[in-house]
């Protein structure tokens, strides 16, 4: 819905000071002020966050992609890190008749007439109509508006132009910035304190929507508060699912006031107000997410060591750096199935399309447990049972679509069985089945430009396909791109996860004598022993990706169990010390692990759950376990979420589109489905690949030792033959990525006082009940 421009006559006064005086606050650090928001606050915050109260809001043109794009405005009255607490928004050019500069209403700068970068209001086109690509017919108050999820390796990120990807397709494009794990800040008396750790990313998001929404109902802005779709990859697809699994939950209000995020009041009671005030009449403003397409989605991490392990363990030819990782690997295996088991899960049959009991139907209901028998199934270390059937079924049915769909390839090139580049002819007289039998055994090299067609990179950069924000795939960074803001720099394949240059502190409190730099930002400089590190964006190309130099997990490679700890005992201290503090609660009294897993949240009593949610993972990534977004969809299954998840064939960290699959078939599709007179949307037919490409020889893996494929349309793999796939992609030692690597902290569950902290109470009970067996075994390789 549109509603004409809210402007009360003393609103821009009182925003001119506002502006001022609301953005110069900062957190102190101490305990926030859990009083209730007066009228007169809520008055101030929803005049100073109305965009048409800002007179700086400035907006440049495209002409390549039609587009105008907003320079990042504050997303909220008192934020901590301005640089990192924006948004920004690209809005297609048909939506907008020009751009307003004295206050008339009336356009005095349009496309034709654009020179350069210009100050005042969008005026919108009510009646404009966009088709998509793909057939959908979209107007500037029907729009879907895509959030920017960014956050790589779960780092800030700073505030940047929105892309202009979607423009063509009717989108408006949202970019915002965030806070990260290893953010300095200062308090009002000058001493410097860590920030931007769980839940400060998430929240920076959703305050950042709240605003785009607020705007959205003032006729501010084009699009639909009604369809908001969460997307990102990596550290962003995990919070981009996060945003999705949490939508509206009042856990995430407390954080959202204290920045003074725009529609969250606290009342008398202690309960919340989640609407604003325009020309009198109140409007539900929600947080939350319609639809979500998260890439390699890390999350949840509460789960992730133990599934990690349990993936590797199974593959009964893994090879385990260490005795120590070995034997944990063992024990975390045993706690995931033990964990699982007390979930009392189970799933619908025809929800996820699997005869799961094999009795010729999908009609039924199915408890999903694991079991153990090492007599029975030594090929998986003893595993099975209905959870297990279901993760290989999604395995198979991923590797059939795959298949099914090689008639997308464009400029693949295919060989005979020996070894023979086909000729112009061959390839044009293949069929499905025939380029199926090739894929199977490894007869064939990818384009160079890409395996997709009518695909597409990932989403969240500019019109040539750049990256989002988050990690790239396989282990290759995109260029500078400004336009999406990603100029990160990465080791071995991954971002590093909010440090550059120098070492890691081992979680000592801050003392307000910090080295030089940006406070603001996180930025250091030097690498003395208690000195912050370098922030993510300055790039530390030098060190290895799992060290402590880098921030994140330890490497596949590491070969020592802990870098961080002398002793078991010393590790074991630490653990427990850490755990109680955060078990304690932080100044809100919530527990920021459990805010940071998104199954706390999908189906709860006080989550308002997304319509549809689609998550992408490289099946050979060897990031995250494939159980996390397994779990994450029969979750959603279960609170009648439209849900799948698709474990690209092949795919790394962080696939791109393949086969003639795409970000915005996906939305244009579920719109379609969903929208009531929207148009159903079919992905297009493939056009047949008449010339051979030129690669010399076949580059492709040959699975035809260990996949069945006598009849191609219905493949078949063993469990046993899964995992060892799976463990073939791996690139980080268990546990997970991004969580606890055994002795090193996480930096995704710091304090005011530790940038660092232990938090996973799996990991703590198995150090604690098998001690006598891990002490010795502890650095011991």
């Amino acid at each position: 819905m549109n509603l004409k421009k809210f402007k009360p006559a003393a609103a821009a006064a009182v925003a001119l000071a506002l502006i001022f005086a609301l953005c110069a606050c900062s957190k102190s650090g101490s305990s926030a002020n859990l009083e209730p928001t007066s009228d007169e606050e809520r008055e101030e915050i929803e005049a100073a966050l109305n965009l048409a109260n800002n007179d700086d809001q400035e907006w440049t043109y495209s002409e390549s992609s039609n587009s105008w794009t907003l320079t990042p405005v504050s997303a909220v009255a008192y934020p901590e890190i301005e640089d990192e607490q924006g948004v920004s928004v690209c809005v297609p050019g048909a939506y907008v008749t020009g751009i307003d500069e004295d206050g008339d209403g009336k356009a005095d700068v349009d496309a034709d007439s654009y020179e350069e970068a210009v100050k005042g209001s969008l005026v919108i086109d009510g009646d404009a109509e966009i088709t998509s690509t793909n057939g959908q017919v979209y107007t500037a108050s029907t729009a879907p508006v895509i959030l920017n999820t960014g956050a790589a390796g779960y780092s800030s990120q700073s505030n940047s132009q929105a892309a202009s990807t979607y423009a063509a397709e009717g989108y408006i494009n949202v970019s915002c910035g965030n806070r990260g794990k290893q953010d300095t800040a200062t308090d009002d008396s000058g001493n410097t304190y860590y920030t931007g750790d769980a839940p400060s990313c998430l929240v920076d998001q959703k305050d950042a929507a709240r605003y785009v929404k607020y705007n959205i109902l003032l006729g501010n802005l084009p699009g639909s508060v009604d369809y908001f779709v969460s997307t990102g990859g990596s550290g962003g697809g995990a919070h981009a699912a996060m945003f999705a699994a949490t939508s509206n939950n009042s856990d995430y209000y407390d954080y959202e006031i204290e920045a003074g995020a725009v529609g969250v009041y606290r009342n008398e009671n202690g309960s919340y107000s989640t609407t604003v005030t325009i020309d009198g009449t109140d409007y539900e403003l929600s947080d939350g997410a319609w639809g979500c397409i998260a890439y390699s989605a890390i999350t949840s991490l509460y789960e992730a060591d133990m599934a990690q392990a349990f993936e590797y363990y199974m593959c009964t030819d893994y090879d385990f750096n260490t005795s120590f990782q070995a034997q944990l690997a063992e024990y975390l295996s045993e706690a995931y199935m033990e964990y699982i088991n007390d979930q009392n899960l189970s799933v619908k049959e025809a929800a996820v399309g699997f005869d799961l009991n094999d009795d010729g139907d999908t009609k039924d209901t199915i408890d999903l447990t694991i079991e153990c028998d090492v007599d029975k199934y030594p090929e998986t270390n003893g595993y099975y049972g209905t959870y297990l059937d279901l993760y290989l079924a999604e395995f198979t049915e991923n590797l059939q679509w795959y298949l099914d769909n090689l008639d997308y390839a464009d400029g693949w090139t295919w060989f005979d069985s020996d070894g023979n580049a086909l000729s112009d002819s061959e390839v044009a007289s293949m069929t499905t089945e025939d380029k199926a039998q090739a894929f199977i055994e490894g007869r064939y090299t990818k384009s160079s430009s890409g395996d997709s067609m009518g695909g597409e990179a990932m989403p969240g950069g500019d019109a040539t396909g750049e990256l989002p924000d988050g990690d790239a795939p396989d282990g290759e960074l995109p260029d500078s791109d400004t336009t999406s803001g990603n100029s990160d720099s990465a080791a071995s394949g991954e971002l590093p996860d909010g440090a550059t240059a120098g070492e890691l502190p081992d979680g000592d409190a801050p003392d307000g004598d910090l080295p030089d730099g940006d406070t603001a930002s996180g930025t250091s400089n030097g690498d003395a022993a208690g000195e912050l590190p370098d922030n993510a964006a300055s790039g530390n190309e030098n060190a290895e990706a799992g060290t402590p130099d880098s921030g994140t997990t330890q490497s596949a490679t590491g070969s020592v169990d802990s870098s961080n700890y002398s002793s078991y005992e010393e590790m074991l201290e630490a653990y427990e010390s850490d755990i109680e503090e955060i078990y304690d609660g932080d100044e809100y009294g919530k527990n920021i692990v459990s805010l940071y897993n998104p199954l706390e949240y999908i189906g709860a009593d006080d989550t308002d759950n997304p319509t549809w949610v689609r998550i992408v993972m490289g099946a050979s990534e060897g990031d995250m376990s494939m159980f996390s977004s397994l779990n994450m969809q029969i979750a959603w299954l279960n609170s009648d979420v439209d849900a799948v998840i698709e474990w690209q064939w092949d795919g790394g960290h962080v696939p791109s589109e393949v086969l003639g699959e795409s970000f915005a078939l996906y939305v244009d599709q579920m719109y379609g489905e969903y929208v009531d007179g929207a148009n159903t949307v079919t992905k297009a037919a493939a056009t047949a690949q008449t010339e051979n490409g030129d690669s010399d020889e076949a580059s492709g893996t040959d699975i035809s030792s260990w996949v069945d494929a006598d009849d191609i349309s219905n493949v078949s793999f063993t469990l046993a033959d899964a995992v060892a796939y799976r463990a073939q992609g791996a690139s980080k030692a268990t546990p997970g990525f991004d969580v606890i690597d055994y002795g090193q902290e996480d930096y995704v569950f710091g304090s005011t006082e530790s940038d660092a902290r232990h938090w996973n109470k799996y990991l703590l009970d198995i150090f604690e009940e098998y001690e006598d067996v891990l002490e010795p075994l502890f650095n011991n390789d």
